[in-house]
């Protein structure tokens, strides 16, 4: 349903599963094992994987903390997208990447869930893409010292509010792993 014309196609969007990221993360490696599970797939059905790397005063471009999880390997023909910014949209190349592909639905997964997980989901809505959430495939640091919610009842949460997010021509929805079709009809 993207409103976005000509853009039949569907990508698999792993943001941040970089090492500073993810360590200590809520169920990690099940997480990580879910998003091979995914990249595996879309690579044997000609689904574009698109690769988001986040950096900043912590995460320092070509430090360990910077570098993606060893248990995700990206392809030199996959796309990186650097980003500075919580939505993976904001002040990058990902649109035209997105464009050049005929991209009009995202299946996203990655880290964290309620920082640049949601603010990507929200800005592909936003900007015309159907969005769907990969319930376990996302994950988040426990954050319960600062206020927030355990990392457990933030992906609950979040798989809660977006199973049902849409907008005029656009959807977002959740799917599990195992029931991801990526398929032009219907990516969720």
């Amino acid at each position: 349903m993207t409103t976005l014309p000509d853009r039949p196609r569907t990508a698999l969007l792993v943001i941040d599963v970089q090492n500073g990221v993810v360590d200590g993360s809520h169920n990690r490696d099940d997480v990580i094992a879910n998003i091979n599970t995914l990249i595996d797939r879309a690579r044997a059905e000609d689904v574009p994987v698109v690769w988001v790397q986040h950096s900043d005063a912590e995460l320092v471009r070509g430090s360990e903390s910077w570098n993606y999880v060893p248990e995700l390997v990206r392809r030199d023909t996959e796309p990186l997208v650097h980003k500075t910014y919580l939505d993976s949209f904001e002040d990058t190349h990902l649109e035209s990447v997105l464009a050049e592909q005929g991209v009009g639905r995202l299946v996203v997964t990655g880290a964290q869930t309620d920082a640049c997980i949601r603010s990507t989901l929200h800005g592909a809505l936003v900007r015309g893409y159907d969005a769907t959430l990969v319930k376990d495939a996302h994950t988040t640091e426990d954050l319960t010292a600062y206020g927030a919610p355990t990392p457990e009842q933030v992906i609950a949460h979040t798989n809660l509010y977006w199973q049902w997010q849409n907008a005029p021509g656009r959807r977002g929805g959740t799917v599990d792993t195992a029931e991801v079709n990526f398929s032009a009809e219907r990516a969720d």
